[in-house]
């Protein structure tokens, strides 16, 4: 049924979203990154470790030495970035294919890929993204793509994958494999296996009445999860507006998620299912689509 009350649920809540993450010993997918191509060799290793990477899913630009993409977040992660050298006798082409399958073999979902100048400038991705000089190349000779995978303990993984010929013509790949922080938003991506799935990002507006930016294809999505056994998390959050008290926040919170309650009711969801967590502005989220007055919707499973 709906909980009423909320102080341990948002230091719940809290504990969720900040969540240590490890990577775990065994040697399995997608724990472990893919298998390096045969014809190439490692040159160096980056452990990567961050409340904020930076992620590209689509082209980049640079504007008054300003990144710019469409769609970049910056997510919790821990993982590595490793740099080869592919031998003169193959090529980034056959590398990529070789990355590709290994990706679309193990399930993973590719979310963006780009090749030549589609992508941008590869000063950009080189020095400013990846920061290896080493990748600095010509514009119309490199690529990228990003594939995202969901372990079966429900955490997250994402694979980056970039090729380039630089202008000596030696080839080089650069694979990231990041551990994504337990419960973090990936743009173009839902969690799909594992105990948890979500969240859904439902953002809301108004005070008295609510209204929520949901997208059909979301509202499947959620009468799909929520069968028989599961728990439905409705994650409350608001901004703190000007002269507002915390307890003033925390109670748009709860009504905001109560009247989406309501409204999954109707779309039959039962009651005793739902689980309603007034988050307010107590938990700070260093991710571009989770911001503001949102509801923030996971399923569980019993």
């Amino acid at each position: 049924m709906i909980d009423r009350g909320n102080s341990s649920m948002v230091g719940a809540l809290a504990g969720l979203v900040w969540l240590c993450f490890t990577i775990p010993a065994m040697a399995a997918w997608p724990e472990d990154a893919p298998a390096p191509f045969p014809q190439s060799t490692l040159e160096s290793t980056v452990e990567i470790q961050s409340a904020g990477h930076l992620v590209l899913f689509s082209p980049v630009r640079e504007i008054r030495d300003e990144i710019r993409s469409e769609s970049m977040a910056r997510l919790p992660v821990q993982g590595q970035g490793q740099l080869f050298q592919i031998s003169r006798d193959a090529t980034r082409q056959a590398a990529r294919a070789h990355y590709y399958q290994q990706l679309s073999e193990g399930g993973a979902k590719i979310l963006f890929e780009c090749a030549g100048i589609a992508c941008g400038r590869s000063n950009v991705w080189a020095n400013q993204i990846f920061q290896q000089s080493r990748l600095l190349g010509r514009d119309a000779t490199h690529d990228y793509l990003v594939a995202a995978t969901t372990a079966d303990d429900g955490q997250q993984w994402l694979t980056l994958v970039y090729t380039v010929t630089r202008g000596n013509l030696r080839e080089y790949v650069w694979v990231e494999h990041l551990n994504v922080g337990f419960g973090t938003a990936i743009p173009g991506y839902t969690i799909g296996a594992g105990p948890i799935k979500g969240p859904l990002v439902v953002p809301w507006s108004g005070g008295v009445t609510f209204r929520f930016e949901w997208s059909a294809d979301d509202r499947r999505t959620l009468n799909d999860w929520a069968q028989d056994g599961t728990e439905v998390v409705l994650a409350s959050f608001t901004d703190l507006e000007q002269g507002e008290s915390l307890e003033g926040a925390l109670t748009r919170s709860r009504a905001a998620a109560e009247s989406l309650a309501a409204l999954l009711g109707k779309s039959g969801i039962s009651q005793s299912q739902i689980r309603i967590v007034p988050v307010g502005p107590v938990v700070q989220i260093n991710d571009p689509i989770r911001q503001g007055n949102r509801v923030e919707v996971l399923v569980i499973k019993r």
